[in-house]
């Protein structure tokens, strides 16, 4: 089907004349120079697509209604968002939300930017950060998602919407069709990632053709910006004043949450070994490393397992609990990567699950600890129809502005979407071969050569290691294995125990409103050091 550009639906949405760009030159991302043709490729998405990013962002009318919009635009390499375009796209929604305007975002994209590997990956949930924010502050966030949209976009920022309706016959997923047939020889099957469907099975509000988002965009607009009520209007209590939105937590300190984060570390901060990323891909994938179920059996045998939702769903493979790690008390979420093993991947309702710990945490105010060893996020028609991507963009929103201490650690796989839903923290531990990565490297190599043959290359080429994650400020601590947690088991457990309640001390004892600051300031700040 023929594809719908950002301008254009500038042109069918807003009043006409009344665009205003706020894009300033994009930035440049350390990998442009450091991944062989990158710089030849942007230039030449540049000229194809005649725009100098996959998003652009800016200001216009809607029947006299000022409205921002941030569109995706396709031909400029797949809509696929690394660092630069994600500074662009929070960049608008911070403005908005200082400016008090709506949002209509229209992403169209396969979702992150290999090229620039787990980097790019992690500025999912600086937008979802901000995205957050701006709802937090009372105002609109509507979405219209344009054919493809899929993988992290619709995970993240294409699922957050008041009101998500999408173009007619648009492929809308989480999965990438071509991931999905590089890794299991087989077509995904038809008619499941469709927009039809997905407003069928709710999980989008319909289907609507371009020409269509100037008044749905004006009619729900209507209603969710209400204006001051009349000084005479007749209501049920004329004595309350019209407060207004009330703006969400602010961020602060740039650098300071990562300098903050690495005081008192009781493991080393930085690995005494740079890993190769395949070995530690290799050896995270050998079935008889400590996964999160043998982690709590020798650190907190007397937990407490809660099962499930709450609500009727327990898919198995996420562990909710409430434990105490060397006498520090928290509610844990822990992937448990043998239950993945045994045909039961990581799905929707396990998220549903997280969120229920997410909520238990924060009402109690008890700190919260994610374990993360997973495979991948389920790749399945069930999973798709069940909602996966949106479940992955909300427990992202709900994590990273979680009131309550938190405390994350890669344990071993960190693959995909389902490993990006438990990881922004206030902390963030990692094993030593431990890895953190957008795709498995099978996956990224089918998107980037049309094979999985060159895996291990792109994962060397990603910034997916512990050393990698530590040095981009993704990781506060590194917990080495000495040399492989697979060959000591109880002392790696034991060491990393030892780290948790380090990390979990550090946390509690930050005053609540600093500690948010910090951690909305270190995702907000994440890969702009490297520019």
């Amino acid at each position: 089907m023929a594809r719908i550009g950002a301008r254009q639906i500038l042109n069918l949405v807003l009043d006409d004349g009344s665009y205003r760009s706020w894009d300033g030159a994009p930035l440049k991302s350390a990998q442009v120079d450091a991944v062989p043709g990158y710089a030849d490729s942007l230039a030449r998405a540049a000229e194809k697509s005649g725009v100098d990013e996959s998003v652009i962002t800016g200001e216009g009318t809607l029947e006299g209604r000022r409205v921002v919009i941030i569109a995706c635009e396709f031909d400029f390499l797949a809509g696929s968002i690394g660092i630069a375009a994600a500074e662009r796209i929070v960049a608008a929604i911070e403005r908005a939300t200082a400016e008090q305007l709506p949002i209509l975002a229209s992403p169209t994209s396969g979702g992150t930017r290999m090229q620039e590997g787990t980097i790019a990956f992690l500025q999912m949930v600086k937008i979802s950060a901000a995205v957050a924010e701006h709802k937090s502050a009372g105002l609109p966030y509507l979405v219209y998602l344009r054919h493809p949209t899929t993988g992290g976009v619709f995970a993240s920022w294409g699922s957050l919407g008041h009101v998500s309706v999408a173009e007619p016959g648009a492929l809308i997923g989480f999965l990438g069709p071509r991931v999905f047939e590089a890794l299991y020889d087989a077509p995904f099957p038809e008619g499941v990632q469709v927009s039809e469907n997905l407003a069928e099975r709710g999980m989008i509000d319909g289907v609507l053709p371009p020409e269509g988002v100037r008044d749905l965009t004006s009619r729900a607009l209507r209603v969710l910006c209400q204006d001051p009520p009349a000084v005479d209007e007749p209501g049920p209590h004329t004595e309350d004043a019209h407060a207004g939105p009330v703006a969400g937590g602010t961020a602060a300190g740039g650098a300071a949450a990562s300098v903050a984060a690495r005081e008192g570390d009781t493991a080393t901060s930085a690995a005494a070994e740079r890993p190769d990323a395949w070995d530690s891909i290799t050896r995270s994938r050998r079935v008889d490393r400590p996964g999160a179920r043998d982690f709590l059996a020798r650190v907190a045998p007397d937990r407490v397992p809660l099962s499930g939702t709450g609500q009727g769903e327990d898919s198995g493979s996420l562990l909710l609990s409430l434990a105490r790690f060397r006498g520090q008390s928290a509610v844990v979420l822990a992937q448990d990567r043998d239950a993945e093993i045994h045909e039961n991947p990581l799905g929707p309702s396990a998220l549903r699950s997280a969120r229920r710990g997410m909520r238990i945490a924060a009402e109690i105010g008890v700190p919260l600890v994610l374990l993360i060893d997973t495979r991948g996020a389920a790749l399945s028609r069930e999973a798709e129809e069940g909602g996966l991507a949106g479940e992955i963009a909300r427990s992202l929103s709900d994590l990273v502005t979680l009131p309550t201490p938190t405390v994350s650690v890669i344990l071993g796989q960190g693959t995909g979407g389902g490993a990006l839903a438990l990881l922004p923290a206030d902390r963030v531990l990692c094993a030593h071969h431990g890895w953190l990565a957008p795709l498995p490297p099978e996956g990224a190599s089918a998107i980037l050569y049309h094979s999985t043959d060159r895996a291990a290359d792109v994962a060397r080429s990603q910034g997916v290691t512990s050393a990698d994650l530590h040095d981009a400020g993704i990781v506060d601590v590194v917990v080495p294995e000495l040399p492989d947690a697979a060959d000591e088991p109880d002392a790696f457990c034991d060491r990393m125990a030892d780290a948790v309640a380090t990390a979990l001390v550090e946390v509690r004892r930050r005053p609540p409103e600093r500690r948010y600051a910090e951690r909305m300031s270190r995702y907000r700040e994440l890969g702009l050091r490297l520019e």
